[in-house]
């Protein structure tokens, strides 16, 4: 038998098309899509019976968010929402809260936590049970610590520059990467990539299959290194390299010399770190010798990242180095030659570098 009809509520064209694309979203809360589709049913003249069948909820809730909407004054969907409540109270003292943040935000040595570099939770609940009598769960201690957001687990590495010319230094390389090279004029990051293993692994890569990840074997024969000579240009995304077996001055100058014949004319700015092969003393007879066309820029202290090469040294890693098996130092050589000549030929291009020159002062 069909309840009482109750009094259709008037809805305006603007506010029906708001209700209607909340009954239809798919990252409201079920509840909430639930009280819109009340409404708009009710809009239409349906029963709280006829709205709870269709709804699959009780006429007292049809009724009882039918009644809600229509006495207020924003008729809008946020007024069906769940009003804030009070929760339980806690139990936990807010002092005993403020300790273990403090102790989150300390080092656990000055705790008695020996052997100990980072807090793991069952530390922190030892610690604080210690220093306040209060036992903790360590899943109360999580909610706590999340709340606060402190992960005393989680270590960021970091590195600072203590180069008190770090902003001038850093202004003019971005300068170069920025401002369009001269006539005959070439701006080169150059870098050494040491370290290159030669890997042979036992047995080859699996590919991928349906529900299971690509698989390796974890053995392999070690066949020496090699050091990647490079020198990348910021303005057209070409790469010149060389391999050798060392990282010595004698082949670094030897990679410059082949370099200065590549680039035959024209002034050449290097961007390149402080590495003691760098040093600028070293290569004022160099630059003599090829008519003082040479001008070179340091990167400041601890920040070779400055130099666009690492960002290139990172995905000649990705597609050639991490993943590719080489029985002997030649065949890796010939792997790196072979991908910076497919780069030249086929994917050069200038990086779209993020650095955007905000600087953070040291605490």
């Amino acid at each position: 038998m069909p309840g009482p009809k109750a009094a259709r509520l008037r809805l305006t064209p603007k506010q029906r098309r708001k209700l209607e694309r909340a009954a239809a979203s798919r990252k409201a809360e079920s509840g909430l899509v639930e009280r819109v589709r009340i409404v708009l049913l009710a809009a239409q003249g349906a029963t709280n019976l006829e709205i709870s069948r269709r709804v699959g909820c009780t006429a007292k809730t049809a009724s009882k968010w039918r009644a809600r909407f229509a006495r207020s004054r924003r008729k809008k969907p946020a007024v069906l929402a769940d009003a804030p409540r009070s929760g339980r109270p806690t139990t936990i003292p807010h002092w005993v809260r403020l300790e273990l943040v403090k102790l989150a935000c300390d080092r656990p040595v000055k705790h008695k936590q020996r052997f100990r570099d980072v807090w793991t939770l069952a530390a922190l609940r030892g610690a604080l049970e210690r220093e306040t009598g209060f036992s903790l769960s360590v899943s109360e201690i999580r909610r706590v610590l999340r709340a606060e957001q402190i992960r005393p687990h989680h270590i960021k590495l970091w590195l600072h520059s203590p180069d008190p010319d770090f902003r001038p230094k850093v202004r003019a390389i971005c300068n170069e990467y920025l401002r369009t090279p001269g006539p005959g004029e070439t701006v080169v990051c150059v870098d050494e990539k040491t370290g290159m293993q030669a890997l042979e692994h036992k047995h080859p890569l699996e590919p991928p299959a349906r529900g299971r990840a690509g698989r390796r074997e974890f053995e392999y024969v070690r066949h020496g290194t090699r050091t990647l000579f490079a020198a990348f240009n910021p303005h057209t995304g070409e790469v010149f390299g060389r391999c050798s077996k060392r990282r010595k001055y004698d082949d670094l100058m030897r990679f410059m010399e082949q370099l200065a014949r590549h680039y035959p004319r024209g002034r050449v700015t290097v961007i390149w770190d402080n590495l003691n092969i760098h040093e600028e003393h070293r290569w004022l007879a160099f630059n003599r010798r090829h008519a003082g066309r040479f001008r070179f820029l340091y990167t400041p202290l601890h920040a070779s990242w400055v130099n666009q090469v690492e960002i290139w040294f990172a995905i000649l890693a990705r597609r050639v180095l991490k993943h590719g098996s080489f029985p002997t130092g030649l065949v890796l050589e010939a792997a790196v030659i072979g991908f910076i000549g497919h780069w030249n030929r086929h994917e050069a291009h200038p990086l779209r570098w993020t650095f955007r020159g905000r600087f953070k002062r040291a605490a």
